[in-house]
């Protein structure tokens, strides 16, 4: 387990500020006699620091992949399994698969095939939570396009949620990507969609928790 390079910055100012509060508690409320809102205001910002390092945290998993496998993307639960109408780049029919990744998930992307990017964009947008039926064409996000070496091409897109205000990707058009390697990382609650083509065999269900690299999403 190793902690994200995303989560540096962010993990070094929370603990500058948590030591500052913890020297003000000690300064203003210990004495001989400590009370139990002592020990609350002491324990809130530990708490806090806890809960930050553990959202930027990093595992490290073994896993296989073979070609027509779809990996999951992200870690978190299943919400929507439906065929819906791809506007953006197939403007066709396909089934749509949603992660909701929760606060205490793992926040890491990884690309769910093998293949080379034939598509790769950022969208400003809104903040709807993310399991909002329209937060996956009216939220920030970015959508791409791997098309693996047997001719699929698979859409998935990242999407920011009412927490999430900073998508980070690693990955651009026209570079080779593996299965299982990480493509990006969405700061606090967010969503990843992914979208089969209609003889995808779904291997998930809804409400199902689902683990990045690990789980089998579909067989395309």
């Amino acid at each position: 387990m190793k902690l994200h390079k995303e989560g540096y910055s962010i993990i070094l100012t929370s603990l500058v500020i948590f030591t500052l509060l913890e020297s003000l508690v000690f300064y203003f409320f210990f004495q001989s006699n400590t009370s139990v809102l002592f020990y609350v205001l002491l324990l809130i910002p530990v708490t806090l620091f806890v809960l930050i390092v553990q959202f930027f945290r990093l595992p490290k998993r073994d896993f296989s992949y073979r070609q027509g496998n779809v990996l999951c993307p992200a870690d978190g639960k299943v919400v929507v399994i439906e065929e819906v109408e791809e506007t953006e780049y197939f403007k066709d029919r396909r089934i749509q698969v949603s992660i909701f990744m929760s606060p205490l998930n793992v926040h890491a992307n990884f690309n769910p095939v093998s293949g080379t990017i034939q598509y790769a964009k950022y969208h400003p947008g809104l903040f709807l939570v993310a399991w909002h039926p329209k937060s996956s064409t009216e939220n920030e996000r970015t959508t791409f396009v791997t098309k693996t070496d047997d001719g699929n091409e698979l859409l998935f897109r990242q999407i920011a949620g009412a927490l999430a205000r900073r998508i980070c990707f690693y990955v651009k058009e026209g570079q080779k990507v593996n299965a299982g390697e990480e493509f990006g990382f969405i700061k606090f609650g967010s969503r990843i969609d992914i979208f089969l083509p209609l003889h995808a065999k779904i291997n998930v269900s809804l409400n199902q928790k689902v683990q990045g690299q690990i789980t089998n999403i579909a067989e395309i």
